[in-house]
């Protein structure tokens, strides 16, 4: 049995157990797919196969695209790495920084020094998610943005309600996982003067040809969306309505003006292939230049000190166990032997991000290759620490496993 047919049967037996209701894998190599997979429902109820075309939400896998954006602004010398933000949002001219993450919101002290662009770049904002946390700031987050995907706020309101709220950190201290990446967005929305999908369409989509990747699907192609499915109390499969924590809307409204710069994508394989081999080759993509190579090797780079790379964590759960570094958008492996597979793996140097909903990528310049995993795996938090929904991690694991085999 050859690699390729190794994936599908180990990662479609656990789609087959009951443990996800769809993966599709694609493994390309030194300038061919070599893998590819489309593995269970796109509509498990309408028995609906899922396709290779089939469009996913891609969750956090939007923000390296959004990163990569704003590069491209930052290369132009519309702004400088150490600019404060303020300089395009005077929203978040003075700020104020709890004395603790559970405090009350009123107990502050003021922001050390302005946020930069670097600190949304690398989350060392002081900004998170409330969903995150516990105490007063996990309510203040909700009851100020709604949903995190899917927000009835619009984006100027938007801006003015997160800078009137307190932050979790000084600006540089620490990562602190969250909507540093929605900021950004919009930031690079106002600085372009145009909205944040028309901006990446123009930039980034349009020139790899990444024809299905938006914010929104365009209603002749809402056929090819994956439905979203979750996990009951018992944990059988289940279809949703919603993203978990209330991040979307049932079916988005065409009139809602915000979109989620750090979550709210929608691609396919195809697409985010066509994104991720920046990655490999220096800023280019068979002759179209994204970012110079200077550039992409900033990106590319740790930019965490020690202590920020030991004390980064998601929801109280460590985020790099030691292999890892942050970049600007994406994480960069320091040590393979350390480095978490579901964060990403490879050899020293290989970048990804993965997204919460059950999607992953990595590309790695050492064997000029990129692995991609899309699922609908949605889970809400408390799930997740009764065990319900790992099946995603095993999944992804095994992939990874499986393609790096294929290397020796």
């Amino acid at each position: 049995m050859n690699g390729g047919d190794q994936i599908a049967r180990a990662v479609g037996a656990i789609v087959d157990s009951g443990a996800l209701a769809n993966a599709a894998t694609m493994v390309w190599r030194d300038g061919k797919v070599i893998q590819r997979a489309s593995l269970g429902w796109r509509d498990l109820e309408a028995k609906l196969p899922l396709e290779r075309d089939s469009l996913f939400r891609i969750a956090s896998m939007t923000k390296p695209i959004t990163s990569t954006a704003a590069l491209m602004l930052f290369e132009e010398g519309r702004f400088a790495l150490t600019d404060p933000i303020a300089r395009w949002a005077p929203e978040f001219r003075d700020m104020r920084v709890l004395r603790s993450p559970t405090g009350p919101l009123d107990e502050t002290d003021p922001a050390e020094r302005p946020i930069t662009f670097e600190d949304l770049l690398t989350h060392r904002s002081g900004l998170t998610y409330g969903a995150l946390h516990r105490g007063p700031i996990a309510r203040a987050y909700g009851e100020a943005l709604g949903g995190d995907i899917d927000s009835h706020v619009a984006p100027d309101d938007w801006i003015a309600r997160l800078a009137a709220l307190p932050l979790l950190d000084q600006p540089g201290a620490t990562l602190h996982y969250g909507h540093s990446t929605d900021l950004l967005g919009l930031l690079v929305a106002r600085i372009e003067d145009a909205p944040l999908g028309d901006v990446l369409k123009r930039r980034i989509f349009d020139p790899l040809g990444m024809a299905d990747t938006s914010f929104i699907v365009p209603r002749e192609k809402r056929n090819r969306r994956v439905k979203i499915y979750g996990f009951d109390g018992s944990g059988r499969l289940s279809a949703r309505l919603t993203c978990p924590g209330g991040s979307t809307v049932p079916e988005r409204p065409d009139d809602m003006d915000y979109v989620s710069g750090g979550q709210g994508l929608w691609s396919t394989l195809d697409d985010y292939l066509a994104f991720a081999r920046i990655f490999l080759g220096a800023g280019a993509v068979d002759g179209v230049r994204i970012l110079q190579p200077e550039t992409l090797a900033l990106m590319t780079s740790n930019r965490l000190t020690e202590q920020q790379r030991a004390t980064a964590e998601v929801g109280g759960m460590p985020l790099f166990q030691g292999g890892h570094g942050f970049g600007m958008g994406v994480a960069v492996v320091l040590d393979p032997k350390k480095a978490e597979p579901t964060v990403c793996g490879g050899r020293k140097g290989a970048v990804g991000w993965p997204g919460g909903f059950g999607g992953w990528w990595r590309a790695d310049a050492s064997d000029n290759s990129v692995l991609i995993f899309l699922a609908h795996n949605m889970v809400e938090r408390d799930q997740l620490s009764r065990g319900i929904g790992l099946g995603v991690y095993e999944a992804i694991t095994r992939f990874q496993a499986l393609a790096s085999a294929d290397d020796r």
